[in-house]
């Protein structure tokens, strides 16, 4: 079928503005292989049926929209924690201000440096779970990232990894576009944690590929924020083999546009996937857009999709979730709850919570809700001495608890419970 001549342009401009890596190496074909993909699809437009709540505009222009570099207030989130620290700035690997690429039970690579070789272990990883992951929807960001991502992390977990690896995203210029691209192995019996935080760039767009082997498990929390002018999109791809866990936390402030999509594929039997993202935004330029797609294809499988948003003046909060559960995927276990809190008239929550069931014998269900904070419960906290700003606060946080409980690592689940109440102090400042 035809693209429409809106889609065509934009495509065939921004496409005009890129170039292929001159030495693609083991890397080439899939690169060739996306470009052609990318034309033909054609980058997405509002007219997208799941682009319909979130205007792609900003992602898929020629030129990035200019976006202020802040300092941090509070330092990087991460910060306290014991890590392997690797550091991209605009787009860009800093190896001074980075560790060096070695830790226990893991091999760690760049992109760009590695990527001239003619073979490497990642070259069967490399596009393949993008790839199959554009069906039965098309995700043509992700396969632009293919083509035309240079740097990035190529990660190979042997063994349990010594510590977590902490990447943190650092913007010095106003105008940088960064595209990213990581890649993640973890052989079977591995373990391995990974740790993102930063706004990285005035637009941003990286694509993660995850392989979990048979027995191994992958965790992965990222903070985004307080970049407030971050417009970014970002894609995590993962296969998980045999009693493999794979398990994904988001924790979102500010930035003008963010659209984070995951999806996942349960290949092996008694696998769990979860995934998991809070968010607080507020102002009318705010708009927060979680989109999760999770297909089981083997028994006894499970899968958790909880994501709380809480929005105020005028802010706009966007969850697409799906669980396809694949004829024979018998004993599936399917969780999905998307819950907006709305601290004013203004702002909007939209949902679109879908379940596509071909085995029968399930446990699936979904759910989704929005609506202001629980006035009883304002009055009750005032009434004992509460101011009502820390009243609301602290509802805040118990509303955001069952998403936050996702997340393994009670050390740094409370490191994130502690920058949330910081943020909700001052949620535009």
């Amino acid at each position: 079928m035809a693209l429409p001549k809106v889609k065509i342009d934009t495509t065939e401009a921004r496409l005009n503005a890129l170039s292929l890596p001159a030495a693609a190496g083991w890397t080439q074909t899939a690169r060739q292989d996306a470009l052609s993909r990318v034309t033909e699809m054609g980058l997405p437009i509002k007219r997208d049926e799941y682009w319909r709540y979130t205007d792609p505009t900003a992602l898929t222009s020629v030129e990035p929209v200019a976006a202020s570099v802040y300092a941090s207030e509070n330092g990087d989130v991460f910060g306290s924690t014991e890590c392997l620290h690797v550091v991209f700035v605009d787009g860009v690997f800093d190896a001074e201000a980075s560790d060096e690429l070695t830790l226990d039970g893991v091999t760690i690579e760049r992109l760009a440096d590695s990527q001239s070789a003619d073979i490497h272990w990642a070259k069967d990883l490399f596009g393949a779970l993008e790839t199959a992951g554009q069906n039965p929807v098309q995700r043509p960001l992700a396969t632009l990232n293919t083509a035309f991502a240079t740097d990035g992390l190529i990660i190979r977990a042997s063994g349990k990894a010594a510590k977590p690896i902490h990447v943190s995203y650092l913007q010095t210029k106003t105008d940088s576009d960064a595209i990213l691209r990581h890649l993640v192995q973890v052989d079977a019996g591995a373990e391995v944690t990974l740790l993102e935080s930063g706004p990285a760039a005035a637009r941003f767009n990286i694509v993660t590929e995850v392989s979990v082997a048979d027995t191994a498990s992958f965790h992965h929390v990222r903070a985004q924020g307080r970049d407030h002018e971050r417009r970014a999109a970002t894609a995590i791809f993962a296969r998980l083999g045999t009693e493999s866990a794979f398990k994904s936390f988001t924790m979102t402030a500010n930035g003008v546009m963010t659209r984070n999509e995951v999806v996942i594929e349960l290949t092996g039997d008694d696998s769990i996937a979860h995934v998991a993202g809070v968010c607080i935004g507020a102002g009318r330029d705010f708009h927060h857009d979680d989109t999760v797609f999770i297909t089981h294809d083997a028994e006894r499988c499970e899968s958790r999709q909880v994501f709380k948003k809480v929005l105020r003046d005028n802010a706009t909060g966007v969850f697409q979730g799906k669980i396809l559960v694949k004829e024979g995927a018998q004993k599936t276990d399917g969780y999905q709850i998307s819950q907006g809190l709305l601290l004013d008239d203004d702002s909007n929550f939209l949902a679109k919570p879908e379940l596509e069931i071909y085995a029968d014998d399930v446990a699936c269900s979904h759910g989704s809700t929005c609506g202001a904070i629980d006035e009883t419960a304002i009055y009750y906290l005032r009434s004992r001495g509460v101011p009502k700003a820390e009243a609301t606060d602290l509802l805040t946080l118990a509303f955001l608890a069952e998403a936050l409980d996702e997340i393994d690592d009670e050390t740094i689940a409370e490191t994130l419970r502690d920058r949330l109440a910081i943020w909700l102090e001052r949620p535009q400042g």
